[in-house]
């Protein structure tokens, strides 16, 4: 029997993947509830199920047996539990079992490191209510696939970046930046590698593991701001102190300067073997700008 792909939370890296899995020929079909979305999945020639991750009722007459499960999906906006994990989790086990789920979990589950690095041995520790989230979501699938025979990955994922998530918009009105010197250590992958790398998971033997995501090369986000201005020839972020941030940058930004790691990727270079396409963000940007350039001239 061939195994079915479902893709759930097809944003840009979901559609990544989707494309990965069409030109290979296999049989895919993602889940949405937005009629614009869904528009632009047929567009791309995505199959689609209507369904809801925050309505259980609509994921029930959904056949996951024997699929392959890709949950990119993010957790609701607030609490410490995904209730979307808990739905899925609950419509799936009304039936026999998926092949294998990878789902897409963050680093930011293993809280501050005061800049250490940070391997899949390091015990979780969430200081953000999302990251929380995020490690609830892991405790409900691992619990499932534990009692069911599913086999799962899961692949803790730092920053995603991608020409359309890029901060440009920010930087051409003048964004606000930590010092460099006193920035924490981030960590970030590009939406391409993490698509071949979601793939990889699914399709390597090795099964019900948790692996680390990044491309191994931390930076800061400042410094992530100072080359993406650099890059695209705009503004540098202004660089400020400690004390002006606690008043000048939002809540949600200082959550993230409150956490400083450096994550390793040995285990996922060694055990699924993978090669970075863009192993730091110099040669990703170089991919971004290309294709900003691309874009720019066909639209001319």
């Amino acid at each position: 029997m061939k195994t079915s792909n479902i893709i759930i939370g097809c944003g840009e890296v979901g559609k990544r993947i989707a494309q990965i899995l069409i030109q290979k020929g296999e049989v895919l079909t993602a889940l949405s509830h937005q009629k614009s979305s869904q528009m632009t999945l047929k567009q791309q020639g995505i199959n689609y199920i209507s369904a809801n991750l925050d309505n259980p009722d609509s994921l029930l007459d959904i056949d996951f047996q024997h699929s392959d499960i890709y949950y990119l999906a993010p957790p609701p906006n607030a609490g410490e539990t995904d209730t979307r994990m808990q739905n899925l989790i609950s419509a799936i086990s009304q039936h026999k079992p998926p092949h294998r789920i990878v789902y897409i979990s963050t680093t930011g589950v293993y809280g501050d490191a005061s800049g250490e690095w940070v391997t899949e041995n390091n015990p979780p520790a969430p200081q953000a209510s999302r990251s929380k989230r995020r490690l609830d979501a892991e405790t409900c699938l691992t619990r499932y696939c534990q009692q069911s025979g599913c086999e799962y990955n899961i692949l803790r994922v730092s920053g995603i970046y991608c020409l359309s998530k890029l901060p440009l918009d920010r930087l051409k009105a003048g964004v606000l930046a930590l010092d460099i010197a006193i920035a924490p250590s981030s960590n970030r992958i590009h939406a391409d590698d993490l698509a071949n790398i979601c793939i990889a998971a699914m399709t390597h033997e090795t099964s019900n593991q948790i692996f680390n995501v990044a491309d191994g090369n931390p930076t800061s986000i400042t410094d992530y701001f100072m080359q993406v201005s650099k890059a695209f020839d705009l503004p540098p972020p202004t660089q400020i102190s400690w004390q002006e941030a606690q008043s000048q940058i939002s809540e949600a930004m200082l959550s993230y300067l409150a956490e400083s790691k450096k994550i390793s990727i040995e285990k996922l270079k060694n055990t699924l073997e993978i090669s970075l396409q863009f192993p730091d963000l110099e040669t990703g940007l170089k991919q971004c700008v290309a294709e900003y350039q691309l874009a720019h001239q066909q639209s001319l």
